[in-house]
């Protein structure tokens, strides 16, 4: 249990309340409860008495200790059951908040999407006092993008779900191998559905526990080679269990790893050697004897092709290179530069990511906590980030094995201007400079914004460089090939964010930035422990970009770091 979890636990019961009609001091007392829990900087576990803080009372402070005790509170419970089940996912339908959906719900019955979009239909909504023509029909047009499934799914909503399913499938006895083939191994950021490739002698007794897992919601096809079921996640999702022999497991994994051109590229490659490549193994057209592998490096090294990451398998012309790139790996990262604390919107407490950094084998961190410019996020003025910078400067001294930077992840203002100015941030050991507004501005505005982080010789970094969010926005419009030779010519680090929501900068453009020349951080932009570890998810987006260990500055030594930041100041 952390702060986040709480917070948003009293923020859901506020919600709750709205849509259940309960008085306006009852609903404001629970979140200015979760707003004082957001503004003390403390983790969950150093406060010692929540009623000391301001804006928690008797009776939202037992509400808080019964949720760290029990993991869930009778009072949420309760209005769970007493609130129509479908009304709550009417949240999510764009202009409809709590007060909204509550006057609709309390005046015209509306309990579900059905009803809602009846009602809306009938004109009860148009009638009703702060909705109009307008409003209903923006409501009807979000009704019908919120029911849509989209034909690809993205990424992030895939990711959860696959990590279930290798869950359950590493619990399965009779399973020898397994892995994760098709587009989600290739890390595309859409995805049709999962294909699992899965070895074994005791297929029947396999195919039976797969269509028993407990993620199941629909047995589509069970047998001894294929099991295709659909599960449950954000979106219903499809997926498919090829069941194969041991032997046949590493070229079965390569055959549906795909893509569909890197495969016809190696078939005519293997002819032009007498082979002929099926998913059970590599035949000798000759002989017609059959060759299996032990590992996907054997069987490219038979084939005389240097072994080619799953991640670069997509056009084809991956196989014709005669040296493939020394992609970065995980256990090449020194360090991560971005991540929150609970000065800002973060779960833990400073000293809590340094040791769990520490338990990563990282060498250096950068606390990054949002700057004053973003209230929302609970963001530090010159005053709170001089006194972190002292709790940081602590925390050196007891832990010398690794070095903690003091940073701050500064908003870039609509205007262009910087949220702090050029004397405080040379007080600050790394800089990194964000846009968290104002999407809509037009490109020219946009890299102009950029433009000011970029010359600035106190930024070291431009996080997420275009704001987007996989499959919920796109982002701001920039012109990436300016963006990559400004951050070359002022020696300024572009991000790579590896919040798998984000990804950004994309692979396609991190191509180009390699090729550039331009210099690269993959980072976690953590606001909780569980974050930390989409760094795997980030290096594998890197090596997608065919980033080396040598564009990642992350991976060098802290001396090495600190010399080329040194650079730019």
């Amino acid at each position: 249990m952390d702060k986040k979890q709480v917070i948003k636990h009293l923020e859901q019961i506020a919600t709750y309340l709205e849509l259940k009609g309960e008085n306006t001091f009852k609903i404001s007392a629970y979140r200015k409860a979760a707003q004082a829990l957001e503004r003390d900087d403390r983790s969950l576990s150093e406060i010692t008495d929540f009623g000391e803080l301001q804006g928690i009372g008797k009776g939202t402070k037992s509400v808080i200790e019964e949720l760290i005790k029990n993991g869930e509170t009778k009072t949420l419970n309760q209005l769970m059951e007493d609130v129509p089940k479908g009304l709550v996912p009417l949240l999510k339908v764009q202009g409809l908040g709590g007060r909204k959906l509550a006057k609709l719900y309390h005046e015209l019955g509306v309990v579900d999407e059905a009803t809602l979009r009846k009602a809306c239909e009938s004109g009860q909504v148009e009638a009703l006092s702060g909705f109009g023509k307008k409003s209903v029909e923006k409501i009807l047009k979000a009704i019908d993008e919120v029911g849509t499934r989209p034909e690809r799914l993205p990424l992030p909503s895939v990711l959860p779900v696959n990590e279930i399913i290798q869950q359950s499938l590493q619990q399965i006895e009779a399973i020898e191998q397994y892995a994760i083939a098709g587009s989600l191994r290739r890390l595309k950021e859409d995805v049709k559905d999962l294909d699992y490739i899965i070895s074994t002698d005791r297929p029947d007794e396999v195919a039976e526990q797969l269509t028993q897992l407990p993620i199941v919601k629909e047995v589509v096809s069970k047998g001894t080679t294929k099991v295709t079921v659909v599960v449950s996640g954000e979106w219903d999702l499809s997926v498919d269990f090829r069941l194969v022999e041991p032997t046949a497991f590493i070229t079965t994994l390569h055959h549906f790893t795909g893509s569909k051109d890197h495969n016809v590229e190696m078939r005519r490659l293997a002819k032009q050697r007498g082979y002929k490549i099926s998913e059970y193994g590599v035949e000798d057209i000759e002989t017609g004897q059959l060759h299996t592998f032990e590992t996907e490096v054997e069987y490219f090294q038979f084939l005389g092709v240097p072994y080619i990451s799953p991640e670069l398998r997509e056009t084809g012309e991956e196989v014709s290179l005669e040296k493939q790139p020394n992609l970065v790996e995980l256990a090449d990262i020194q360090g991560d530069l971005h991540m929150h604390t609970t000065w800002s919107d973060g779960a833990q407490s400073i000293e809590e990511m340094v040791t769990k950094a520490i338990s990563y084998g990282y060498r250096y961190m950068a606390i990054t906590d949002h700057s004053k410019y973003l209230q929302v996020a609970n963001g530090l003025n010159e005053e709170r980030l001089r006194k972190q910078r002292e709790v940081i400067q602590t925390l050196n001294e007891k832990y010398p094995e690794i070095t903690i930077f003091s940073g701050v992840e500064m908003d870039i203002l609509p205007n262009g201007e910087l949220d702090f100015s050029d004397e405080f941030l040379q007080e600050m050991d790394f800089v990194i400079a964000s846009i968290h507004s104002n999407f809509n501005q037009s490109k020219d505005m946009i890299m102009h914004r950029l433009k000011q982080a970029l010359f600035n010789p106190n930024v070291d970094m431009i996080a997420h460089p275009t704001g987007r969010l996989i499959g919920r926005r796109q982002g701001y419009p920039i012109d990436y090939e300016e963006f990559i030779d400004l951050a070359i010519e002022t020696g300024t680090i572009i991000e790579l964010n590896a919040n798998p929501n984000r990804l950004d900068l994309a692979w396609q453009w991190l191509q180009v930035a390699k090729e550039k020349g331009a210099k690269v951080a993959i980072n976690t932009d953590a606001h909780n422990y569980q974050m930390l570890s989409d760094m795997k998810t980030g290096v594998q987006a890197a090596k997608k970009g065919w980033l080396e260990k040598e564009d990642v500055v992350n991976t060098w030594s802290v001396d090495d770091l600190q010399r080329f930041l040194m650079r730019k100041r």
